[in-house]
């Protein structure tokens, strides 16, 4: 696996600002939460089949929750997902940096309102143009479907960094 250098993602952790005029919303009705980048980080990952450096935050309701080793996480959690194509920093190759923005995807928990998706709701902005994936509202059977192997984990593939 690629040598992440952790400084580096750090270093894009750049607050994104729109107004409530610009703010794009997914098919599903949830929009970008502008202030995704400014929250908790959870972890990072690398995911090797994109090639993509990733960053998951949490609001404060989420990283609480994930904390206290809550399972299911209460509702109002929201978890943002970050990802950049990764490149060779061009002074030390042998570390890998985030290039290219790709995406951000959130999850929100909502018991009731996204029962049908295992309480989350999901909605993914690509690009720097932040475009929300997907055509209709049926886009997050994709979603769900992928997080499915581990319903054990309130269907989360990420857990809270440990650090000592």
């Amino acid at each position: 696996m690629k040598h992440i250098v952790l400084a580096a993602v750090f270093g894009m952790l750049i607050p994104v600002s729109a107004s409530a005029a610009d703010t794009p919303v997914a098919p599903n009705g949830i929009a970008l939460y502008p202030n995704y980048m400014s929250w908790r980080v959870i972890a990072p990952s690398y995911r090797e089949d994109r090639g993509n450096i990733r960053i998951i935050t949490g609001n404060e309701t989420a990283v609480a929750a994930l904390h206290a080793g809550k399972n299911p996480l209460p509702d109002g959690s929201v978890l943002a997902k970050a990802a950049w194509k990764s490149k060779s920093h061009p002074d030390f190759p042998v570390a890998t940096v985030p290039g290219d923005f790709v995406q951000v995807e959130f999850m929100v928990k909502d018991a009731k309102k996204y029962a049908e998706t295992g309480g989350w709701g999901f909605a993914r902005f690509l690009g720097n143009e932040l475009k929300p994936y997907g055509k209709d509202a049926s886009f997050v059977h994709e979603c769900f479907e992928c997080h499915t192997p581990v319903a054990k984990n309130d269907y989360l593939f990420t857990h809270m960094v440990k650090t000592p």
